[in-house]
């Protein structure tokens, strides 16, 4: 992944904001807001990302915002080579300095329990109805705005000429 521009935090945010509001999954939405220094089509994104919403199919699990910096991780450290130890291992730290600093930001990688939910309660499949309650009673545009800045923050820094 090569970047050219500019990446302001702040707009990724709105714009992966934007993409939650128009009825994207949280990891669709982050991707999506990166969707133009990726070079995979949008609807590919979009498919890639459809299963991760709800903390992975409403299981609850990890928040789909994490899971999209997961995906980025793989763009900015890609480990594709199983026996290169080096890449692998710059990759998972990526990884593991993403969900520290999501955490720090949204209080946990787990969608159960950013949005309080109990654990022993199992959610049907069915995708919870996109009203203006839901939009004002769920942490989750706010959390997928905070996953934009973490992945503009790096890309910027990545990106930076003083880096090594």
């Amino acid at each position: 992944m090569s970047v050219h521009t500019k990446i302001d935090p702040e707009e990724r945010s709105r714009m992966a904001r934007a993409f939650f509001r128009d009825g994207y999954n949280c990891c669709q939405s982050v991707l999506l807001a990166f969707q133009d220094i990726m070079d995979i089509p949008a609807e590919a994104i979009a498919g890639l990302a459809s299963g991760f919403g709800g903390g992975m199919g409403r299981l609850r699990e990890v928040c789909g915002a994490m899971s999209a910096t997961t995906f980025i991780a793989g763009l900015i450290k890609p480990a594709v080579n199983p026996g290169n130890m080096d890449e692998r291992t710059a990759n998972y730290a990526l990884v593991q300095q993403f969900a520290q600093k999501f955490r720090e930001a949204n209080g946990s990688i787990v969608c159960r329990e950013i949005l309080q939910l109990r654990a022993d309660k199992k959610e049907p499949p069915v995708p919870s109805e996109r009203t203006v309650e839901y939009y004002t009673n769920r942490p989750c545009e706010r959390i997928i705005g905070n996953a934009a800045i973490i992945i503009a923050e790096e890309l910027t820094r990545s990106n930076s000429p003083h880096r090594k």
